[in-house]
């Protein structure tokens, strides 16, 4: 069973869609007891990132979500849910991420129109379990994460970001699968499969 994180995120309705669409076993879950009943981890995530790290807080999911990821639960991290793997972002410098990744989030130039919203071509590093291919996915993002060594996937929008990354048992997307069409539905049902 796939435990959903509902921490009040306003993408909940489109996510539960796109994993019944692929015949996905999940639960939504707002405590710690709901994340160490699960098999597998899905947090995503609309928003601002001090405002989402809060609200996980409030629930008291942190160092749960921290443990089960670090000892082997497969997490998927949608959008800001991808941003939370890392130590901080430049949206919210003062609020610590989850900090199961190394590095800072950034914000795109304002050089760029800003938030970087729409269809975007993803390619696709060799021996990625989730994106396989150069595809478009949907992306609505003003902050990003650079490349990294656990980055699978990248996409270009005024410098090269991470669009996907793996790290052992740990998957996260920058773009919302469940908003890109059968692209996305491959990425929700390859991560319900593992």
């Amino acid at each position: 069973m796939i435990a959903v994180l509902d921490y009040g995120a306003g993408n909940l309705r489109s996510v539960q869609n796109s994993l019944d669409a692929v015949g996905a076993s999940y639960e939504l879950v707002h405590d710690a007891d709901g994340l160490r009943r699960a098999d597998k981890i899905m947090l995503p995530g609309v928003g601002h990132f001090g405002q989402m790290m809060g609200a996980l807080d409030q629930l008291a999911v942190r160092e749960t979500l921290k443990q089960r990821v670090t000892q082997g639960a497969p997490f998927l991290g949608v959008c800001l849910g991808l941003q939370a793997l890392f130590e901080t972002s430049a949206e919210a410098p003062e609020i610590a991420g989850l900090g199961i990744l190394r590095g800072r989030i950034e914000r795109f130039p304002a050089t760029e129109r800003v938030p970087h919203m729409g269809w975007n071509l993803v390619a696709a590093k060799a021996g990625s379990r989730l994106v396989r291919n150069a595809e478009h996915f949907y992306f609505a993002h003003s902050f990003f994460a650079p490349v990294v060594e656990a980055t699978s996937a990248t996409c270009r929008y005024s410098c090269d970001f991470t669009a996907a990354l793996e790290a052992g048992n740990i998957f996260g997307v920058q773009f919302h699968p469940e908003k890109s069409g059968p692209a996305g539905l491959d990425i929700i049902r390859r991560f319900a499969e593992l």
